[in-house]
């Protein structure tokens, strides 16, 4: 058995950044273990010193679970070089990051944290873990229109199919949408398919914590409630890549 902890382990536990940010701030020189530059495969163990943008990183023991109501405008990245990036709109006091995405032209429910594992299962598609949202488009809803979300939409873009989901009419122009995947604007990407144009989009729940009546911009902790939930959802989940069946 490897001794030690994978770098990008110990830099998501201790709230730097992702597993994935942590592999690419390591091979582009921006980690070190006891002094020696890191690269994505490096271990760490007990007793070495690790440093990040030449400060130390100290495994942060406090587990942090916020709930962020994200305006339009913000990205959602840890990446300073981003001037709207959320990490330094919301100013939190302790190294988080988010979990996942929601487009800068999106607004509505983010979850950021300093739990890497909790990221990794709630973020792999196959574990189909459920986000609620609700769309305005630019003209009237029909029911073919609403009938083809529902039953998977190519993508020839991404070379993928989206897989069924549930829609729900709220008005003349709105829906509700709920996804158990996250591929980049896939809402948006779903809705041009068929010749239409989101013009609102807000992302109310993500499995179990709902959005409520937070502010934009507001942010507050998950409830013991909500995390004990998000824990119970997240059991069974795998911490490794899903293949997914288009048969599902």
């Amino acid at each position: 058995m490897p001794q030690g902890v994978r770098i990008n382990k110990f830099l998501s536990e201790a709230g730097v950044c992702s597993r994935r940010e942590a592999d690419r701030q390591a091979e582009a020189g921006n980690v070190c273990i006891d002094g020696v530059r890191a690269t994505a495969g490096s271990r760490v163990l007990p007793g070495q010193e690790v440093t990040y943008m030449g400060r130390p990183v100290h495994k942060e023991e406090t587990k942090i679970l916020i709930a962020v109501h994200k305006p339009v405008g913000i990205v959602c990245t840890a990446e300073k070089r981003e001037a709207d990036n959320i990490v330094d709109f919301i100013h939190y006091p302790k190294r988080i990051y988010p979990v996942g995405r929601l487009d800068k032209d999106s607004s509505g429910l983010i979850l950021m944290t300093n739990q890497g594992e909790i990221v990794n299962k709630m973020l792999r598609a196959g574990n189909g873990h459920e986000r609620e949202y609700i769309v305005t488009v630019n003209k009237p809803l029909t029911d073919p229109f609403l009938r083809g979300l529902t039953g998977g939409v190519p993508l020839a873009e991404l070379g993928v199919t989206t897989r069924k989901c549930e829609v729900e009419r709220l008005g003349k122009r709105k829906f509700k949408i709920i996804l158990t995947q996250g591929y980049n604007r896939q809402i948006r990407r779903m809705c041009e398919y068929f010749g239409y144009r989101v013009e609102t989009l807000c992302r109310v729940r993500i499995m179990n914590i709902l959005l409520g009546d937070l502010k934009p911009g507001a942010y507050r902790h998950v409830t013991k409630q909500e995390y004990d939930g998000l824990l119970r959802l997240i059991s069974d989940s795998k911490n490794t890549p899903v293949i997914y069946s288009p048969k599902e």
